[in-house]
């Protein structure tokens, strides 16, 4: 058996043994005999009530996350190129194929049908037995219960640089949907809570107890105040607001921070201990994601396209590495201190070393003020940056073929694909798939996307190898429009500033090593404090009665031991690198930059484009533009023979959706459809 293996048995036993805890959790067996017996033997004087919880519930994930950080950089270090029979191969591909294709769900495969219907069987299961062994009355107070199952999973999904979610093959940015569901169930769960106490006071004039925060046990007045922050992110939440009003949305959402604080005051520590994974994991990203967001990133240039959208060139550090649909989140001051927006990063770290490039659609306030800026003859722009944040590994070259379907916008993650194929086709005796690119605009001024396949310098002279055909449907114009009347394409390029350095890898090459002593010794830091605390400081006022000591002094402890710990672990580490980093940016030299000058227009555009170099003549070659006509996507996908090919869909949900029912028609065996979505 290979060391990996030997790592995913582990993470296997692991995972499944705090699965039986939650599911043993609601049961007599547990609360009359286990309970007992562990409390006994963990709620020492070191941990007081929290014991079992740390030891069967938290634990177990932090030890993953860990150990996780551990096979993560194994794997990343003997990594190699991709067979083909990796996925042809592999019988549980069909898990992978849509199996429910709906709104407001969207596009689910088997896999993801199957851990939803064990999850709602988890929340089912929990209810019915705490139900079964209380009366009615008492119902409001197990909903409690069960949304705190959801609170121990909502945090997973939006922690970004987390090193659990790649064993599981996801990133954050696919996996924000579950983040999403889990936090309209959990809202459904503890809105029922609440309204049911309510009316139970009401019932029985005990309205009082609205008013009254227990020195012995929960405070209602905290659970009152969760619940009006939680109702102000829910309904701003929903998606209209978020299409329509990103700041309203955005601004709200920041109340999470008060919302955790009057949550677990209202719980109390020992069920804090049971969501205490998630969140633990999420603030050592999140304290990460600030100490990078405070360095200024070198912005080299800017590529303003007819179409309004802009592809922004950064300094980079050539040890930075990542994987094609990556993207990375900017910063403005001058637009918005606060607002940070992800984009879609467009080029190869392979073919460019020292370069990184987003693009940026004009769509919203936020985007529509940076054009405008960048348009204005700034001469530098000062913009801050977190991440970048995507996949593990390069899974599409295994495929023989690949179809990528996309629409409007959705051709940017495409951008990095190709590209990278672009890189890879240039190693000789490496095959590289043969990729069809199928993109649908609503003008012809939108085929200046295409223009981004190529970066501003550094490309390929011989891209010989690539088959690359480009099908481009033009869906609200019957033909081509003058090219006189047309903008050009202009390069902006930024005079450098000594206070900016080039992107870098924040924790270095080795990463996973640095994030996991981060989250091991800041674990370990955490519960020896806390055992400190309590044995010296909270036991001799209590002697373990909880009638003394102040119910929610216990969990401020906590969070405040949570957040020290954190912030040491992670700053000795941040100060460890600095030197590192800093000496990394100083090899990246100053070098002279022209003055703004416009730039050649489109290749569909005007025919006065040079097409001498080999890439270009090539890409306009490979490509078909079909006016006033969309793509008919079911022929094109059962006319591809290939024995394994991928399919990959971005762009508007109806579009994603009408590709996820093909491939998962059952007609066409050899079609592999991945969905690759950004609706933050």
């Amino acid at each position: 058996m290979s060391s990996m293996a030997v790592f995913r048995l582990i993470f296997l036993v692991v995972f499944l043994g705090w699965l039986v805890v939650w599911i043993m959790l609601p049961t007599k067996l547990y609360k009359n005999t286990w309970t007992p017996k562990l409390n006994s033997k963990l709620n020492s004087t070191y941990f007081s009530g929290q014991g079992t919880n740390l030891l069967l519930l938290s634990c177990p994930m932090m030890f993953i996350a860990a150990l996780g950080c551990i096979y993560l950089h194994a794997k990343k270090q003997q990594r190699s190129s991709y067979s083909k029979s990796v996925v042809t191969s592999n019988r549980l591909s069909f898990l992978r194929r849509p199996a429910l294709v709906m709104a407001p769900l969207g596009t689910v495969t088997a896999m993801e049908l199957a851990f939803a219907a064990m999850f709602i069987a988890l929340l089912i299961w929990s209810l019915g037995n705490y139900v079964w062994q209380t009366k009615f009355r008492t119902v409001s107070l197990r909903l409690g219960y069960v949304g705190n199952i959801c609170w121990a999973f909502l945090f997973f999904p939006v922690t970004r640089g987390s090193s659990i979610l790649p064993l599981v093959g996801l990133t954050s940015e696919s996996s924000i949907k579950y983040h999403i569901w889990l936090g309209h169930l959990s809202m459904i769960l503890f809105a029922a809570h609440t309204v049911g106490f309510v009316m139970y006071w009401a019932v029985t004039h005990q309205m009082a107890q609205m008013l009254e925060w227990s020195r012995t046990w929960v405070s209602n007045v905290a659970g009152e105040i969760a619940a009006v922050l939680a109702l102000a992110m829910w309904v701003t939440s929903s998606y209209r607001i978020r299409r329509k009003m990103f700041e309203v949305f955005f601004y709200t959402h920041q109340l999470y921070i008060l919302y955790i604080v009057f949550y677990v005051l209202h719980v109390g520590a020992a069920y804090f201990c049971m969501i205490l994974p998630g969140i633990f994991l999420f603030v050592i990203d999140r304290y990460m994601r600030f100490l990078q967001s405070q360095r200024r990133a070198r912005l080299d240039s800017a590529r303003l396209l007819p179409c309004g959208s802009v592809e922004l060139t950064f300094s980079k550090s050539p040890g930075l590495c990542y994987n094609p649909t990556s993207i990375l989140f900017l910063n403005v001051p001058s637009i918005s201190k606060l607002q940070w927006h992800p984009f879609t990063i467009t080029s190869s770290c392979k073919m460019d070393q020292d370069k990184l490039s987003v693009a940026v659609k004009r769509l919203g306030n936020w985007s529509q003020k940076l054009c405008q800026e960048i348009s204005s003859s700034v001469d530098r722009l000062e913009v801050s940056v977190e991440g970048p944040y995507g996949p593990n590994s390069s899974h599409f070259l295994r495929h023989e073929q690949l179809v990528l379907v996309s629409g409007g916008s959705g051709i940017a993650p495409f951008i990095s694909i190709i590209r990278e194929i672009m890189f890879e086709s240039t190693k000789p005796n490496y095959q590289v798939p043969r990729v069809l690119l199928v993109c649908a605009f609503k003008n012809s001024a939108d085929l200046a996307m295409l223009d981004l396949l190529l970066p501003i310098n550094d490309t390929p002279a011989n891209i010989s190898q690539l088959q690359l055909q480009i099908e481009a449907y033009i869906t609200r114009e019957e033909e081509q429009p003058i090219a006189d009347n047309q903008k050009l394409l202009q390069t902006i390029w930024f005079k450098p500033n000594q206070l900016d350095s080039p992107i870098c890898a924040f924790l270095g090459q080795n990463n996973w090593l640095w994030l996991g002593a981060i989250i091991a010794s800041s674990f370990i830091m955490f519960l020896l404090l806390l055992g400190i605390v309590t044995r010296y400081y909270i036991y001799p006022i209590d002697h373990n009665t909880e009638e003394i000591y102040h119910f929610s002094f216990f969990v401020l402890w906590d969070m405040f031991l949570l957040c020290a710990c954190i912030f040491l672990a992670s700053s000795a580490v941040f100060l460890f690198l600095k030197k590192e980093n800093a000496t990394e940016g100083k090899q990246i030299q100053n070098l002279e930059v022209p003055t703004p000058t416009p730039s050649p227009g489109s290749w569909f555009r005007n025919a006065d484009r040079e097409l001498e170099s080999l890439p270009h003549r090539s890409l306009v070659q490979a490509t078909k533009v079909h006016f006033c006509a969309r793509p008919d996507l079911k022929r094109i996908l059962f006319d591809c023979k290939a024995s394994d090919v991928g399919v990959l869909a971005c762009g508007p949900r109806k579009m994603r959706h009408e590709v996820a029912k093909i491939c998962s028609s059952g007609i066409a065996d050899n079609l592999h459809f991945e969905s690759i979505s950004f609706n933050w």
